[in-house]
């Protein structure tokens, strides 16, 4: 079932925001970026466009959100 989950989200994006609130921060997010294990683009070169980061790769990278 998860994998199915995946396969849907594979074709939708999430912004930064989003993301780093899945993943567990900003920092964390442009780490996984930058090692290549969440593709992330930017709409276009303007300076304010929105980052557009792969929707599935999010989701295998968040954060535990478990209460304790």
């Amino acid at each position: 079932m998860l994998e199915n989950i995946f396969r849907v989200m594979e074709r939708e994006t999430f912004c930064k925001d989003t993301a780093a609130k899945i993943v567990g921060g900003v920092k964390k997010l442009e780490d996984l970026i930058a090692a290549g294990e969440i593709d992330a683009e930017k709409g276009c070169n303007a300076q304010n466009s929105k980052w557009k980061c792969n929707a599935a790769q999010v989701l295998r990278h968040c954060r535990n959100m478990r209460n304790k």
